[in-house]
């Protein structure tokens, strides 16, 4: 149910549709390295090591992904729909341009992760950390994040539908040249916006998280705050 914008005047904001994830019975990946354009569907990859290996524009479909490793995967445009991606871990993952639709990450603990470019629907990020998380000119259309640690998160030149925030830190976001519609920032704590506080229109904050971006508003303002003499 959409809940109503603290101090919004009676505009109510329209809550993100989460997915609902049902995978069939999965069969063990046979291993063996991914491939470009490698198509994989009803598979159960668990504790497998891609560091290094490249599968662009490759499809996932009805997989799970438990406890594997993805530093400096090639993961250019590849789709994921319908999969479920459990503790994954790695250090500059290329997603960039990849397709994410009606998917659940979990306890991820990844950096540097490159999705600019990526198109993310029904997405469904809970727990974890992600420090790093590139998501310039990304399209979000009903994400969450939730009970997670995002460090440095970039949004900038992003389109953000129906996203939000539920009990989670997001720490120096930059949300330059980005454009929200149904934005609910209200479950961040802390909330730290470094760049862009002037494209949070659309996006509702609580009355708590708008007295800490004071000084950033007035900055932005160009307002100098001084004490009476």
């Amino acid at each position: 149910m959409a809940r109503r914008a603290a101090g919004g005047g009676g505009t109510a904001v329209k809550a993100a549709r989460r997915p609902e994830v049902r995978l069939p019975s999965l069969e063990p990946y046979g291993g063996g390295e991914l491939e470009p354009d490698g198509d994989y569907d009803g598979l159960e990859f668990r504790g497998t090591d891609f560091a290094g290996q490249d599968a662009a524009g490759a499809r996932f479909m009805d997989c799970a992904l438990t406890a594997c490793a993805l530093d400096e995967t090639s993961l250019r445009r590849v789709r994921l729909l319908d999969s479920v991606l459990t503790g994954l871990r790695g250090v500059g993952t290329d997603l960039a341009e990849a397709t994410l639709r009606d998917v659940e990450l979990v306890d991820a603990r990844l950096g540097g992760t490159q999705l600019h470019g990526a198109a993310l629907e029904r997405v469904l990020i809970r727990g974890g950390k992600i420090d790093y998380l590139n998501l310039r000119r990304a399209r979000l259309k009903d994400v969450v994040f939730e009970g997670c640690v995002l460090v440095e998160p970039d949004f900038g030149g992003a389109r953000l539908e129906r996203v939000a925030f539920v009990d989670c830190a997001v720490k120096e976001a930059d949300f330059s040249a980005a454009a929200c519609t149904d934005v609910d920032l209200r479950g961040a704590a802390p909330l730290e916006i470094a760049r862009g506080v002037d494209r949070l229109a659309g996006a509702v904050i609580s009355p708590a998280q708008l007295l800490d971006l004071a000084p950033v508003l007035a900055a932005e303002l160009g307002v100098r705050v001084l004490a009476e003499q």
